[in-house]
């Protein structure tokens, strides 16, 4: 399979993301089990770790799922209409997009760095790619 490796700006900072590697399927909405009391340990050391860091205000949690199959020349992109108060995802073809700053990420166990992770990071891989406000259709 072919890679679309591409300079994205990540936070103001240029970095390479392959945004058509190859994507494990996560479970559908309906089936995703969401945070629950037996996470409060969980979610207690990861708000420490993102507060050592700096990021507790940067970062959160989401909800991995799936509503349909993305091909390895897709990805997600988010965009927004600020006057309607609405948000937008759809898919688009990767070398076509505008969208080029990461806003999703999904962490990857070590045994799985090779199938998509950041070169020199190899523990995630962008789920979702934004630019700026207002680019929805219609909005240009």
């Amino acid at each position: 399979m072919e890679s679309d490796d591409r300079q994205v700006v990540d936070g103001g900072i240029m970095t390479d993301i392959n945004v058509s590697a190859a994507r494990t399927s996560l479970p559908h909405f309906e089936e995703a089990e969401p945070l629950g009391p037996q996470d409060a340990e969980f979610v207690r050391e990861l708000a420490a770790v993102l507060a050592k860091h700096g990021n507790l205000n940067r970062f959160g949690l989401c909800l991995l799922h799936d509503h349909f199959p993305i091909a390895a020349d897709e990805v997600l992109v988010e965009t927004n209409d600020s006057a309607a108060r609405t948000l937008h995802a759809r898919v688009e073809k990767a070398e076509g997009t505008r969208h080029i700053k990461a806003s999703q990420w999904r962490f990857l166990s070590h045994d799985r760095e090779d199938q998509g992770g950041e070169p020199g990071e190899g523990s995630y891989q962008v789920l979702m790619l934004c630019l700026t406000q207002d680019l929805c259709p219609g909005s240009d």
